[in-house]
């Protein structure tokens, strides 16, 4: 499940990123909010310089009320494209597996 995990982390944080900008931390509560998807912030940093490296988010430091500057993540237009051809697999590989599992859960196999 880890392997399954850490295949997927990158997707689910280009989708919290799909309707809104967010920071960092914002990043780690949202997916922390997700039974089995909690990260800790050594690795969601690291994972949004490499984002931000391939050009599927952008950054851009903002003044917060809060305490000090916060660098807020946005989507690009390649990262929505990434994240787009991802649905589009994972829909087919979620059927392709469901196919097996379903058999399980009614107590056949298949053949």
């Amino acid at each position: 499940m880890a392997q399954l995990r850490k295949g997927t982390l990158e997707y689910c944080v280009l989708a919290l990123l799909q309707e809104e900008e967010r920071y960092g931390f914002d990043l780690v509560k949202a997916l922390g909010e997700v039974e089995d998807m909690a990260t800790p912030q050594g690795t969601v940093y690291p994972l949004l310089a490499r984002l931000r490296r391939d050009g599927l988010v952008s950054s851009e430091w903002q003044e917060s009320s809060a305490g000090p500057p916060r660098r807020y993540y946005r989507l690009t237009a390649k990262g929505r494209r990434d994240l787009d051809l991802f649905i589009d697999e994972w829909q087919r590989f979620k059927a392709s597996v469901d196919h097996f599992m379903e058999g399980r859960a009614s107590g056949t196999t298949a053949s």
